[in-house]
């Protein structure tokens, strides 16, 4: 008797690019996924949200902003940093907050996200981990055209390409709907992971949550 077919299920993983918790939450998701091989298949569909959409070009402090945003003292953010470099170190992440000292507006980086997801899905994964690479293992400046266009062709993207797509404004549209999609459904903070469009996983989970939720979800 032959092994029963793995389910395929759809995750819509909402997250931004400069969130630490959304680096955790996939790197977790994916160990999770790579437990269950075999039972269950991911189709991933990594969809916007702006932690500071109104962030200046120029963008800002890191500290500051954090600070500012969530009211922490100086012991709090260190501390703060000081659990989420742990937990990705577990997963195999490297968080590094001395390599950049601002975060930067990253509306772009999503419009790169949704081209590489209609012209070359297979590389949307790649590049969503290139540009969480960039930003807290690296310390670039992901609101760079340059910088991300170098970032889509590290991944196999064309970056003459990608670099038409930034500079043109294509997909600007496209991303605000998503947006507002998501928001709608009443998503406030990421990451939010989306199972068959029915069930949520808030928050940057153990593997072992994914691993149970997508092993129930799949056997509904």
């Amino acid at each position: 008797m032959s092994a029963p077919m793995p389910k395929t299920l759809r995750i819509d993983f909402v997250s931004d690019v400069v969130c630490p918790w959304c680096a955790v939450g996939l790197a977790s998701l994916e160990l999770a996924l790579r437990r269950l091989q075999g039972e269950v298949e991911a189709e991933l569909h990594f969809q916007p949200f702006e932690l500071d959409p109104d962030m200046p070009a120029g963008g800002m402090d890191v500290a500051e902003n954090l600070k500012r945003k969530y009211g922490m003292d100086d012991a709090q953010l260190a501390e703060n940093q000081a659990r989420i470099r742990e937990r990705g170190a577990e997963l195999g992440f490297t968080f590094d907050f001395n390599a950049r000292s601002r975060t930067w507006n990253t509306f772009d980086a999503h419009r790169l996200l949704h081209w590489a997801a209609v012209e070359a899905p297979e590389r949307q994964l790649p590049l969503k981990r290139a540009l969480l690479v960039a930003n807290f293992s690296e310390g670039l400046d992901i609101s760079d055209r340059t910088v991300l266009a170098e970032i889509a062709a590290g991944v196999g993207l064309d970056a003459q390409r990608a670099r038409a797509v930034l500079d043109g404004g294509e997909f600007a549209d496209a991303v605000r709907a998503a947006e507002q999609f998501f928001q709608n459904l009443g998503i406030r903070s990421v990451p939010a992971v989306i199972v068959e469009r029915r069930h949520l996983i808030s928050g940057g989970q153990p593997p072992e949550v994914f691993e149970r939720a997508l092993r129930e979800i799949a056997a509904q």
